[in-house]
C-alpha cells in the first residue's frame, strides 16, 4: 500500500463519505452499495473494493466512539479491523497496526477513544450462553466464506480448487471453508455440487436425525439451504417444503434443480395463520428455521449494529412463538421438532423453547448455542424438541 498518495487517500475517504450520506438503514448495505455503484459508474474496480471496505469497516464499530467524528471513527475502524492500511499510516502514523486486536482495543481505550462495551449497544440481550466479550470483539472480523461440498463430491472439487490455486479448508467431510470474497461463479463444474452455507448452519444437521419414507416438512424453508442440507444427509425422506411467498419458493426450485433433487413437494403457506391447506396431514420430523433478527450474521452484515431497532425481538419472539404453535398441530407424537434461528438473544431462543415445552407440550431433548463468533462464522441456535 505503499503507492497511497495522501491525494489518493482523500479521494477514496470522499468516495467513502458520499456512499454513507446516501445510506439510509432500510435495506441491506450490500444491495444499497450496488445501486451506488451503478449510478457512480465512474468509479473503477479498486475504487467500488476500497469503498466497500471502509464502509464495512466502520459500521463494525457500531455504536462506539459515538463522541468522534465520522472522520476519526473510520481510523478507528480500519485499524481494529486490518493489520496493513494507508489511511491509519497516514493520520495516526503511531499507532502500531500490526498488534492483536485484543491490544489494539486496550490502546484505545487507555486513550479514551472507545469502550468496547459501547460497540453493541444490544448486550443485556444476548442468551447467557453468549460470552459477551468475546462476541462484541469478534464483530471488527470477517466472517469466511463456508461451502457445503455434495456428498461424494469431495475430491472432485478439491481438485478443482487446487488446479484453480484456490486457497481453502476442510473443516470436516463436507465444509470448506474459503476466504471471505473468494467468486464462485466462474467455477461452472461445480455448480449443484456446492452450496454456500455457513459453518454453523451446516452443524444444525446434528440434530435431524431422519429415517427412510419418513415424512418431513420444513416450514420455513426459504431459498432451501436447510432442505438441501438435509436432503443430501437423508434422501430417502419424504420431504415437503414451505414458505409464505411463490418467489421465494422459485428460488428453492432453481437450487434443487442445479443439485439434481426432483423429487419434493412444496406448498405456500403462511404460518401465521391457520394451515387449512395442509388438511390434518401429519409429519414424522418438523424444521422450523424461524424468521429472526438474524443478530448471529451481523458479522456479515454489520450495519444493523447502528441501524437495528430493539423492539423488533420482542416482535420476532412473539412472531416464532405463534408460527411454532401453528406448525405444532401438524406433528406426530413422539416426534421431532428441530427449532433453529441465526440469532444470539435470549428472547428469541431460550425464551421461545421454554414457551414451546411449557405451552405446547414438548419435552426439550437437546439444544445448542452455536458459537460461530470462535471460528469466523456466524452464530446460531438449535434445539430438537419431542412432541410428547
Amino acid at each position: 500500500m505503499s503507492d497511497f498518495s495522501e491525494k489518493r487517500v482523500q479521494q477514496q475517504i470522499r468516495n467513502f463519505e458520499r456512499a454513507l450520506d446516501g445510506y439510509e438503514g432500510n435495506e441491506p448495505f450490500a444491495r444499497y452499495l450496488t445501486s451506488f455503484f451503478k449510478i457512480n459508474k465512474q468509479m473503477g474496480s479498486k475504487d467500488r473494493k476500497w469503498t466497500s471496505r471502509l464502509c464495512y469497516n466502520y459500521f463494525r464499530l457500531g455504536k462506539g466512539a459515538k463522541q468522534l467524528s465520522q472522520h476519526k471513527r473510520l481510523i478507528i475502524a480500519e485499524y481494529l479491523c486490518e493489520t496493513e492500511s494507508p489511511f491509519v499510516a497516514l493520520f495516526e502514523p503511531d499507532w502500531n497496526i500490526a498488534l492483536s486486536l485484543n491490544d489494539k482495543l486496550t490502546f484505545l481505550k487507555e486513550l479514551q477513544l472507545l469502550q468496547v462495551a459501547d460497540v453493541f449497544p444490544f448486550k443485556d440481550e444476548l442468551s447467557n450462553a453468549i460470552d459477551q466479550d468475546d462476541f462484541i470483539q469478534n464483530q471488527f472480523i470477517q466472517p469466511d466464506l463456508f461451502i457445503r461440498v455434495k456428498r461424494g463430491k469431495e475430491k472432485f472439487v478439491k481438485a478443482v480448487f487446487e488446479s484453480e490455486g484456490i486457497s481453502y479448508q476442510f473443516i470436516s467431510d463436507q465444509t470448506i471453508a474459503l476466504s471471505n470474497g473468494t467468486s464462485l461463479q466462474r467455477f461452472k463444474d461445480i455448480d449443484g455440487v456446492i452450496e454456500v452455507q455457513d459453518l454453523s448452519s451446516q452443524r444444525t444437521l446434528n440434530f435431524m436425525d431422519a429415517s427412510p419414507k419418513e415424512n418431513w416438512w420444513d416450514a420455513c424453508a426459504a431459498s432451501g439451504g436447510k432442505a438441501l442440507l438435509f436432503l443430501d444427509a437423508h434422501p430417502k425422506t419424504n420431504l415437503l417444503v414451505s414458505d409464505v411467498r411463490m418467489s421465494i419458493l422459485r428460488n428453492l426450485d432453481e437450487r434443487f434443480e442445479r443439485a439434481g433433487i426432483r423429487d419434493y413437494r412444496k406448498k405456500i403457506v403462511d404460518l401465521t395463520k391457520d394451515t387449512p391447506i395442509l388438511g390434518a396431514e401429519l409429519f414424522d420430523g418438523i424444521i422450523l428455521d424461524a424468521p429472526c433478527t438474524g443478530s448471529g450474521t451481523w458479522g456479515r452484515s454489520p450495519e444493523n449494529i447502528t441501524y437495528f431497532n430493539a423492539r423488533k425481538i420482542n416482535e420476532f419472539a412473539s412472531l416464532q412463538k405463534e408460527i411454532a404453535r401453528n406448525v405444532s398441530q401438524h406433528l406426530k407424537v413422539g416426534k421431532p421438532l428441530i427449532y433453529i434461528t441465526c440469532s444470539v438473544f435470549g428472547k428469541e431462543n431460550e425464551e421461545v423453547i421454554a414457551y414451546i415445552q411449557k405451552e405446547l407440550g414438548y419435552a426439550l431433548e437437546s439444544y445448542q448455542v452455536l458459537k460461530g463468533y470462535y471460528e469466523k462464522a456466524d452464530s446460531m441456535f438449535v434445539a430438537r424438541l419431542i412432541k410428547m
